[in-house]
């Protein structure tokens, strides 16, 4: 059973492609298992909505956040968002974009909103 549609797979292929410089900045540091030893993906598509990063086996959400999440309906958005991938089981952090040219905070608020104990992945479970 697939837990996204074509379209989302096919928009988070681009994302992929078309990384912000923030995202691209704490990438560098998610990618090939450099933090904590742990496994992320980037531009992941969770039904019909693509999640930043993700970290299956803690069942975390990396979202990096430019000031227009901080703004009328795109808020609105992202709460809907939000409550449908905490449904799924996943938490979120969320960072904003600014916030990344002091990335040792950044990893640091990371990792203290990371639970330690894996949790099963999505295949484990069923």
């Amino acid at each position: 059973m697939k837990k996204y549609d074509e379209k989302s797979l096919h928009y988070a292929k681009q994302l992929r492609k078309n990384m912000t410089d923030c995202e691209q900045a704490l990438w560098y540091y998610l990618r090939a298992k450099r933090f904590l030893g742990l496994k992320f993906k980037r531009q992941v598509p969770i039904s019909k909505y693509i999640v930043d990063f993700l970290c299956i086996d803690y069942k975390v959400v990396i979202e990096l956040d430019g000031s227009g999440h901080l703004e009328g309906k795109q808020v609105e958005y992202d709460i809907k968002r939000d409550e449908y991938i905490k449904s799924k089981g996943y938490k979120i952090i969320r960072i904003l974009d600014n916030e990344i040219k002091n990335i040792e905070s950044v990893l640091e608020f990371i990792r203290v909103n990371i639970d330690p104990s894996p949790q099963p992945s999505p295949s484990e479970r069923e």
